[in-house]
């Protein structure tokens, strides 16, 4: 009970938040003053139906993470140089968090900006409440990284100051953790329509890597249903049971699995390979 009141309260903030930056010239208004830079009167906005028409390609990701709308603003300053601004608001906090996973890159440093930032000599990437930023620059160096980062830093501010991951990744263990791992996965979790949402994060443990997710059914009842569903598709027979369990799925290879309450925490290989029985004492450790 007291974990879905958590919940439900964050959704609320999330909501209540949207209310000071409902339309894209709120969301202007938190936009900082940066020395020697003006903000554009001009502003786009996009929803769910023209998306498409500013970022092509990109856009059925976006829609699949809940996005709603996005508001497109810019900074200038002198001999055409510009700062482009792009804030994509979603439907939740997990929702912006897990475009902004879906986007990571090992080629950018990580910078303490809202819940999480991601930037490189000409861009800027963070989420913070529900919405995911990013930003580009028309240039490089000091100037153009110097501010974007005070802008990033001012905005997240005002869209979330105590944006953080989703609360339930403190319930997966920090050993073995690789860093900057976790992400959000709204629907079709490795391939399957009936695994969502699903929260994951990477492991290495003795030269092995795998990924561990976790499955909130919201209810006992619900988790079972989910995992019903998996043995129907894998043609599996026998009960549904709190404990461990063995998913044999022919695409993904066995999938160790625990069911603990209204939870389904398992281990997948994007290789195939099988896991030693011990995989199930890591797994309990949730």
């Amino acid at each position: 009970m007291k974990k879905r009141f958590y919940f439900a309260f964050a959704i609320l903030l999330c909501i209540a938040g949207q209310s000071f930056a409902q339309t894209s010239q709120e969301v202007k208004g938190y936009l900082p003053q940066v020395e020697a830079w003006t903000i554009d009167s001009e502003i786009g906005t996009f929803n769910r139906d023209n998306l498409y028409e500013r970022i092509n390609g990109a856009a059925p990701l976006f829609l699949e993470n809940n996005f709603q709308e996005m508001t497109s603003m810019v900074y200038n300053r002198g001999e055409g140089e510009y700062i482009t601004i792009q804030a994509y608001r979603h439907a939740t906090p997990e929702d912006a968090f897990g475009m902004y996973a879906s986007e990571r890159s090992t080629d950018m440093e990580y910078l303490a900006i809202g819940g999480e930032a991601q930037g490189h000599e000409s861009g800027l990437y963070f989420f913070a409440g529900c919405f995911y930023v990013q930003m580009s620059s028309s240039g490089k160096g000091e100037a153009f990284t110097s501010a974007m980062q005070s802008i990033g830093k001012g905005l997240a501010e005002k869209l979330d100051p105590a944006s953080s991951y989703p609360a339930i990744f403190a319930k997966f263990p920090k050993d073995n953790e690789i860093p900057y791992s976790k992400a959000y996965i709204t629907q079709n979790y490795i391939g399957h329509e009936f695994l969502k949402p699903a929260y994951t994060a990477d492991y290495e443990i003795k030269g092995r890597k795998f990924q561990v997710f976790l499955i909130d059914g919201k209810t006992e009842k619900g988790t079972k249903k989910i995992l019903g569903d998996y043995f129907a598709f894998t043609k599996q027979s026998g009960a549904v049971s709190e404990g461990k369990l063995l998913i044999k799925d022919k695409y993904n290879g066995n999938i160790p699995v625990i069911l603990k309450g209204q939870y389904i925490i398992g281990a997948f290989d994007s290789n195939g390979k099988d896991f030693e029985s011990s995989i199930y004492d890591f797994l309990g450790s949730f």
